[in-house]
């Protein structure tokens, strides 16, 4: 059964009839970067044929990298439109891994996340061979790629590999993320995901604990939705502590869409509060 007033809040691409127009220039602005930049596109990490990433190389040696997980409601998007974002992080001196990642329904929510951790160990893993930094990993999301942000902060590296971290992401930002999963299952959007109960709670950060002290920037736009706001405030009112800083960042007069856009340019608030924490 579907909660009319959830669904006015959190499916939110009904609320920008441009919407289309938008994720073509994204796409557009992602394709032009791509012909001149210096990177490893479709760089296989796993067996799925979603499970690929694309690298960009700034010239600055020993170069933080900064990870990007992409949005769309764990059933939509593709890491080529990302590829604007990087291109103002790369100019500044930081390289830029995006991640591809199986979709649902083809795949299910926890399969989704187990992939994306697969992809930071194999970033790690290699990081000789694709020439990046290991000891410099930050994290960005937008959206579900927020959720995914938050659920690598969860996630005990030592679990997976023992010669693994446990502070492997040194700095996390989840931008207008989904921190509890439960109210989703009462929207359209659960068609695709499919969660149940039990799924959703332990795919919902807010219930699980961090594994590190590692400072988070929690970004939502000062023009999303309330569920938005009330999410952000509760995660970080759950996570912070006297050891974790957690910052809440709000971009002004900028929607879920319009601060990923604006993250993609260096002159913005969300850029250079990004920028700047980077470690």
């Amino acid at each position: 059964m579907i909660d009319e007033r959830l669904e006015a809040q959190y499916v939110i691409g009904k609320l920008r009839p441009d919407l289309a127009e938008l994720t073509d220039d994204w796409a557009a602005r992602s394709l032009s970067y791509r012909t001149v930049a210096r990177a490893r596109y479709d760089v296989a990490y796993g067996d799925d044929p979603r499970e690929k990433l694309d690298l960009f190389y700034s010239d600055a040696s020993q170069a933080p990298l900064l990870v990007y997980l992409h949005g769309g409601y764990w059933q939509r998007g593709d890491k080529s439109m990302y590829s604007f974002i990087a291109k103002p992080f790369v100019e500044n001196g930081v390289d830029v891994a995006v991640i591809g990642y199986p979709l649902c329904p083809q795949v299910s929510l926890s399969s989704l996340v187990n992939s994306v951790r697969q992809s930071l160990v194999y970033l790690f893993n290699h990081a000789n061979k694709l020439n990046i930094n290991r000891e410099r990993f930050n994290l960005c999301g937008n959206s579900a790629g927020g959720h995914l942000v938050a659920m690598m902060m969860a996630t005990t590296w030592q679990d997976i590999d023992l010669a693994l971290p446990n502070d492997l992401i040194k700095f996390g930002v989840p931008i207008s993320a989904l921190y509890q999963l439960e109210p989703l299952r009462q929207t359209s959007l659960n068609e695709a995901i499919g969660l149940e109960a039990d799924e959703a709670r332990a795919n919902s950060p807010q219930f699980l604990s961090p594994v590190s002290d590692a400072p988070i920037l929690s970004a939502v736009g000062g023009s999303e939705t309330s569920v938005f706001f009330t999410q952000t405030d509760a995660y970080i009112q759950q996570w912070q502590s006297d050891s974790r800083r957690i910052e809440k960042y709000v971009e002004a007069d900028a929607d879920h869409f319009d601060i990923i856009d604006n993250l993609g340019d260096a002159t913005s608030g969300i850029f250079q509060a990004v920028f700047q924490r980077l470690r």
